[in-house]
């Protein structure tokens, strides 16, 4: 019955899936030909020299994958990605050919488990997110040919934007046999850890993620005495590392079973370490907060000298100081709302000397300041902190380690 319901016209009197399938092969030739033109080889050329290193190779499927995500997700310097170009400059696409186009700028990046084949697509379940998704190939059927239940598969997805639940695959990809479980079951948690926007786009993988963040704020808070600390480098690295060391031995008691199997941590190896920007500041203040998580700012006493005696704005260190606060986008607008809220008697007379602005006031100008110099933070939802991994890649991970 479902393979009928896919053959079906789509969104109530849309052209069948096969006629979108289809058609989406030949925007993705046109897309990749503009793509790849002289006018984006200011762009595209340094990323894949980049990647070829002093060597100069770069095998195929690296190349398509870089140019795969230069086309969707590359930002060129007025915003816009490539997709957005092509769609601009051509008036013939329909309605139908501009929304598949643009629902291609945020394609889903994972590792999959091959969960059956059903005639032209696979079902593929992302280790990252937890989600299946029903996946088909524009150039047909024969683009799984090699895949069999139990591989697994890295690549990118991207919808068949008038298709409820049908996704195309984008780029290059590689193929896994069951026997790489373990390996690959460490690249999905090495993907989860360092891009976890990636696993919440599950929304039930979104609260818990914000509701482990919740308890691992409050335990931190419980350990540390507060939610914000000004330390010296190595007190504050000492300090984090003796609370994830704590947390680890916690969790470990709360399973005795799982403590037998594995083993806890050498005292004596770093857990906790922080980069050398940071450990080589004279303070750094360690805030974790409830939305933002937790963070770590470079000379965060002498920030928080400034606004706690706003004559200190006269000196070039510390206006010096704020404006890398405002300017670099490593830095959420956390820390100045902090100080803003700890000392708002002091906030305007700090802002008018650095901006030589008198009538500045930050209830009035402060918000809007925040938004121009850091569109960024503001222009996507906020994630929690904390990654979450599923019940299936936590199953590989502990199968790995027996």
């Amino acid at each position: 019955m479902a393979d009928v319901v896919q053959d079906r016209l789509q969104d109530g009197g849309g052209p069948p899936l096969s006629d979108l399938i289809e058609r989406s092969a030949e925007l993705k030739e046109q897309l990749v030909a503009f793509g790849q033109s002289a006018r984006f080889d200011r762009w595209l050329t340094p990323l894949l020299l980049e990647a070829a290193g002093p060597e100069r190779q770069l095998d195929e499927g690296e190349a398509i994958r870089i140019t795969d995500h230069f086309i969707l997700r590359y930002r060129l310097p007025d915003g816009s990605t490539v997709v957005d170009r092509f769609v601009a400059g051509r008036k013939d696409l329909t309605a139908a050919d501009r929304e598949m186009l643009l629902g291609w700028r945020d394609p889903v990046e994972g590792v999959f488990e091959i969960r059956r084949k059903d005639r032209d697509a696979v079902v593929l379940l992302n280790l990252v997110d937890d989600l299946e998704y029903r996946t088909y190939s524009n150039v047909g059927r024969a683009a799984f040919r090699g895949v069999s239940k139990g591989g697994f598969l890295h690549t990118c997805l991207v919808p068949v934007h008038s298709a409820d639940g049908a996704w195309l695959v984008s780029g290059a990809m590689a193929s896994y046999p069951r026997a790489s479980a373990a390996e690959i079951a460490r690249a999905a948690l090495q993907l989860a850890t360092h891009h976890p926007e990636l696993v919440f786009r599950n929304p039930e993988k979104l609260e818990q993620g914000w509701q482990r963040m919740r308890e691992d704020r409050a335990a931190f808070i419980e350990f540390c005495g507060s939610d914000e600390l000004v330390l010296p480098p190595a007190e504050a690295e000492n300090l984090v590392d003796a609370y994830y060391r704590h947390r680890q031995e916690a969790a470990l008691a709360a399973q005795p079973g799982r403590a037998r199997r594995g083993r806890l941590p050498d005292p004596d190896l770093p857990f906790f370490e922080l980069p050398s920007e940071l450990a080589d500041s004279d303070t750094v203040g360690v805030l974790y907060d409830q939305v933002d998580g937790l963070n770590f700012y470079a000379d965060y006493g002498m920030l928080r000298d400034l606004f706690a005696d706003p004559d200190l704005a006269g000196r070039s260190r510390h206006q010096e100081l704020l404006r890398t606060y405002l300017r670099e986008e490593s830095i959420t607008p956390l820390p100045i709302r902090r100080l803003v809220a700890a000392h708002p008697e002091a906030a305007d007379a700090v802002f008018r000397k650095l901006l030589r602005k008198p009538g500045f006031t930050w209830s009035e100008h402060g918000d809007a300041l925040l938004r121009r110099r850091k569109p960024w933070y503001y222009e996507s939802e906020p994630r929690p902190g904390v990654s979450v991994i599923g019940d299936r890649l936590s199953e590989l991970l502990g199968a790995g380690r027996r």
